[in-house]
């Protein structure tokens, strides 16, 4: 069959994802910036848990093929290598790529397979990784002495320097793998059988596992059936109850006629979507704009992430906040604008704590969308700088969220598909805002500014960077402008 191990993974998911990646790859929706990303962190964490074996032969990723890979791993093996990276191996038809495989002094072996995650809990989906590392091993006649998950240790907090040993957590899960080995034979043989007809695609349902355990890259040929405004758009509602009402026959909102199952709040969406009505609730929205005084200060973080932690007293995959937006807006209507964007490369914390507090007084009203990230954020600089707590717990506790009134329902139509998120909300009450997140240069969204900012560094030209400087500040001035504009639409609503 020819199978990877990455290739077996999406057969277990689901055997049309690995049928359409064998045979109709261009279906499949390309890796995204984000998803290139999560690579190249998988790179950087599995080079470095290398450390952990030192002294290891490394069989090259790029310019060789399997057959070159499994014969200079073969070679290695041979000339008594203790430690390898990237052992290469194959049996019928199934290549595996194991990330260090080390050699005991009686020849038996351990896998060990690197996650760039902080955890292995409810990721079976590791076990099955490893399992068919171990499968193919095992019947190459190899004896496994143990099989581990290296992960990062999400309580690591860097001192002066990286210690790999603390930074990395070792799990033995030989137990596991070994009682999966007796229902490999039957997955293969079930894949073997759909794999035979390079013609038929298997007839595959839709269905929960199209999530699980990721997202599958052919969800938009799959689903192409599913109309633009479906029962799949109810907020709130779980996977599965939404998969009985879609096995049911009931794909549209029109379709439902007992709505005793839904909440209150998923009734109003039910409502609406069924009506093409605007559903506002003016007593509710009034009440929390009374909440608000001014001057407001509408404040947007935006933050980035590290997998191995740069600065001390950061732990892997730590928010880190690097810029901030500020609009403050005045009874009469003025407008006046803040911003902060630290210097790449450098531990942004401190600067952005100290220039917070003398942007924000201590008593004014701040709004957030989806407070809960801004106020993480503010108390994380509280505890760390002593010298700006009393002001950023100020800071903390008076911030409101201008999610509410959406998240609550109290303003809900069609065109926020179910959805309170700022991007559909803005494509509902402001869509003028989301034309000029499109007209934006470079920074679109959240997580290209995320993956723009923590690359800055690396580059070398310097016009670059004041462009891509120039980019994330533009992008971030949006976002609270886009705020002053959604308080804007809900005050027109009750006057």
């Amino acid at each position: 069959m020819h199978l990877s191990k990455s290739l077996y993974i999406r057969g277990r998911q689901c055997i049309k994802a690995l049928w359409l990646k064998k045979y109709k790859q261009d279906v499949l929706i390309p890796p995204s910036s984000s998803t290139e990303a999560i690579f190249d962190t998988g790179n950087l964490v599995g080079n470095l848990a290398c450390k952990l074996f030192p002294n290891g032969k490394n069989v090259p990723d790029v310019g060789t093929t399997f057959e070159e890979k499994a014969k200079l791993t073969k070679e290695w093996l041979s000339k008594g290598a203790t430690n390898i990276y990237e052992a290469t191996f194959e049996y019928d038809g199934i290549i595996i790529i194991v990330d260090i495989l080390h050699i005991n002094s009686d020849g038996n072996v351990e896998i060990f397979e690197v996650k760039s995650s902080t955890s292995i809990k409810n990721k079976n989906v590791y076990i099955d990784d490893v399992s068919i590392q171990y499968y193919v091993l095992d019947n190459l006649g190899y004896k496994i002495d143990r099989t581990c998950i290296v992960h990062l240790n999400k309580e690591y907090i860097k001192g002066d320097e990286l210690d790999i040993n603390e930074l990395f957590s070792i799990v033995d899960i030989q137990d596991k793998v070994i009682k999966l080995q007796q229902d490999i034979p039957e997955k293969l043989n079930y894949f073997e059988k759909f794999l035979d007809d390079k013609d038929n695609e298997p007839n595959i349902e839709i269905g929960v596992h199209c999530n699980i355990p990721y997202d599958c890259d052919g969800i938009d040929y799959c689903w192409k059936h599913i109309p633009q405004n479906s029962i799949f758009d109810i907020s709130g509602l779980r996977k599965n109850k939404k998969f009985k009402l879609y096995n049911d026959g009931i794909i549209t909102f029109e379709q439902i006629t007992d709505y005793s199952p839904f909440s209150e709040s998923q009734r109003i969406q039910i409502e609406s979507e069924c009506n093409n009505k605007t559903m506002i609730d003016k007593v509710a929205i009034k009440k929390f704009i009374d909440t608000l005084t001014y001057p407001i200060y509408y404040l947007d973080f935006e933050t980035f992430q590290q997998a191995v932690p740069q600065w001390e007293g950061v732990k892997p995959y730590a928010q880190l906040p690097f810029q901030y937006s500020l609009h403050i807006e005045y009874e009469d209507g003025k407008l006046e604008h803040k911003e902060f964007l630290a210097k790449e490369g450098i531990d942004p914390r401190y600067e952005i704590a100290k220039r917070l507090v003398e942007d924000i007084p201590r008593n004014v009203t701040v709004l957030a969308y989806n407070m809960s990230f801004e106020k993480a954020i503010i108390d994380k600089l509280a505890k760390e700088y002593e010298e700006f707590r009393d002001d950023l717990c100020m800071i903390h506790n008076n911030i409101k969220d201008l999610m509410i009134p959406f998240k609550s329902k109290y303003y809900y139509t069609p065109a926020m598909k179910g959805s309170y998120s700022i991007k559909y909300v803005l494509q509902a009450l402001v869509p003028e805002i989301t034309k000029s997140y499109k007209d934006l240069d470079c920074v679109q969204n959240g997580k290209e500014a995320m993956q723009i900012y923590a690359k800055l560094s690396d580059i070398e030209n310097k016009e670059k960077v004041v462009q891509h400087r120039d980019a994330l500040l533009e992008y971030c001035k949006l976002d609270t402008l886009a705020m002053v504009k959604i308080l804007k639409k809900l005050k027109e609503t009750i006057n």
